[in-house]
């Protein structure tokens, strides 16, 4: 069975050079597709062989991701992002699962690296995703940040964990905060979230500290420390920063 790797990208010259050397050795084809990176990242893909396309970089980069799998050649797609790292008894696992037709597709367990520790609590372990599917059974809807690739078929669990280093500094998580609070603000646009008072206390205030107690006490965020503390308070404020992002562009588009 030949499997392609797929990725999109956009100024990962910190993370694909390591994301690619973990798999390089044991796939068909590398796909990536890169949203214009104006730093090494198309480069150093091509260290590795990559097959690459140049294109925009839209908001929503799912959409550069289905252009990857719309490429794809292999009878399997491996989708993964610049900042995850395969480890080689994942990728032991992955090729022995293809070779039977047992399952479609797979949710891949992520332990996702945060202020220089992994996460085991707060609703981020296992983070499960789909990753791994046949050619012509996923798609991407393409619709929000937040999606999983839809499957036509049966969905299996992998037994071995994907590494996911999200943020490797405060500043890069600051960073990727900042396009994923604009992209839930244009989610509100398109649903025309309310403006009233009401709604700006449930925003503001109300659903950020139901948002923080869900992971710091319920999904025990308390157990990861001081890491695990940052982590739920600034996903609560998540929701304050896109909705004050929402009222702007309300307020610069005229209906305010």
């Amino acid at each position: 069975m030949k499997l392609s790797v797929v990725l999109a990208t956009y100024n990962e010259e910190e993370n694909i050079g390591k994301c690619l050397e973990a798999v390089v050795k044991e796939v068909e084809e590398i796909i990536v597709i890169d949203g214009g990176s104006s730093d090494k990242t198309v480069e150093i893909a091509k260290k590795f062989g990559a097959k690459i396309s140049i294109t925009d970089n839209p908001l929503i980069f799912h959409i550069n991701k289905q252009k990857g799998v719309d490429l794809a050649s292999g009878d399997w797609i491996f989708q993964l992002d610049a900042d995850e790292i395969v480890t080689p008894d994942l990728l032991r696992e992955i090729k022995e699962k293809i070779k039977t037709t047992e399952f479609q597709a797979y949710y891949l367990k992520r332990r996702n690296f945060f202020l220089k520790t992994w996460l085991k609590k707060g609703g981020q372990y296992p983070d499960p995703v789909i990753r791994l599917f046949q050619k012509g059974v996923g798609k991407f809807p393409c619709k929000s940040v937040h999606e999983q690739i839809a499957i036509t078929g049966r969905v299996g669990l992998l037994e071995h964990d994907l590494l996911h280093y999200t943020a490797k500094t405060f500043s890069r998580y600051l960073l990727n905060s900042n396009r994923y609070t604009s992209l839930t603000a244009h989610e509100f646009q398109k649903e025309n979230v309310g403006l009233s008072f009401p709604a700006r206390i449930h925003f503001i205030f109300v659903k950020p500290l139901f948002t923080f107690l869900k992971l710091y006490i319920r999904h025990k965020g308390f157990l990861d420390g001081f890491p695990g503390f940052v982590f739920a308070f600034f996903s609560g404020l998540h929701i304050f920063t896109s909705y004050i992002k929402y009222y702007e562009f309300q307020k610069r588009d005229g209906n305010l």
